[in-house]
């Protein structure tokens, strides 16, 4: 199974187009849909997910058409959002034992194999009596997960899900995610490059509502090999730099800026380096002047 979206737009009534003639080919696995904040994102995860209409175009998921077919999509659908709200004085057995009802899943023995094959699976076993008040928020994450699981889906949607998790709680959820592309259609929405480069096998890149990139993260990188240059400067240099070359990002060494710049030849008194995927992203992003060709 497969996802399709084909020339979608959304445009709201304070006339932001949050979507322009997005199309998307996303097949089994990990997809990152990278961009800023802002990029029209969530509105894109909000109307793959059922939650809102598009202006314009088409979703195909399989044999379903997502715009006209809503209920069947939501049955096969799992969806975390970027702000997933919790009961906080209930426990997450109970919650999730609530949720599978409201998903059909009637019979009571049968529920609660699910329930507790869904715990042991998001590594929430042993708090599965504990209030969700008392969850981390690496914790609320992971039972986010587990309730868009119960429905066994084809489709998965997580929107920004490891902004403000510590890096242990990160490295746990994006393991999970990375167990659930194996057969599923996962989408990752995120700002994080690092989230993409460790877990997606394919990617876009989208911003102002524009999709600017898609492909494999190696073909991206493949695409700026030999165009990213490198070059320490002092801290009021940054102005004149930008205005001279095509600079995509700054970054600190030691309290000291370092600027990456994106150009065909070697602008002089920088040197080469190997681009990584957040070179690409603020490529993308920010690197849409000219080409620098000075060497």
């Amino acid at each position: 199974m497969k996802l399709q979206i084909n020339n979608l737009s959304k445009t709201y009534p304070n006339g932001v187009q949050a979507l322009k003639n997005v199309t998307l080919n996303i097949p089994k696995g990990m997809f990152g849909l990278l961009g800023p904040n802002g990029a029209g994102k969530s509105t894109l995860m909000r109307t793959i997910a059922t939650l809102q209409e598009p202006d314009t175009g088409s979703i195909q998921l399989g044999d379903l058409n997502v715009l006209t077919q809503k209920h069947e999509v939501r049955r096969v659908l799992g969806y975390l959002p970027q702000e997933f709200g919790v009961y906080p004085k209930v426990s997450a057995a109970t919650l999730l034992d609530h949720l599978a009802v409201l998903k059909g899943v009637t019979n009571k023995k049968e529920r609660k194999e699910l329930v507790n094959a869904l715990l042991e699976r998001t590594n929430l076993w042993n708090d599965r009596k504990k209030n969700l008040g008392g969850y981390s928020g690496g914790m609320k994450q992971r039972f986010g997960i587990a309730q868009a699981l119960i429905a066994n889906p084809q489709l998965i949607i997580v929107d920004e899900p490891t902004a403000g998790l510590d890096p242990a709680e990160r490295n746990r959820f994006l393991n999970l995610l990375s167990e659930l592309g194996e057969n599923t259609v996962v989408i990752l929405s995120t700002h994080i490059v690092e989230d993409v480069k460790e877990l997606c096998t394919n990617m876009a890149v989208i911003n102002k509502g524009e999709v600017l990139l898609t492909g494999t993260p190696s073909d991206a990188l493949a695409g700026i090999k030999g165009k990213i240059w490198r070059k320490a400067i002092q801290k009021g240099e940054i102005t004149t730099y930008k205005t001279n070359f095509n600079v995509i990002s700054e970054r600190r060494s030691a309290g000291k800026p370092i600027i990456h710049v994106l150009s065909e030849s070697q602008p002089e008194g920088f040197i080469s380096v190997e681009p990584d995927l957040e070179d690409v992203y603020f490529s993308e992003i920010f690197g849409k002047k000219q080409l620098t060709m000075t060497s």
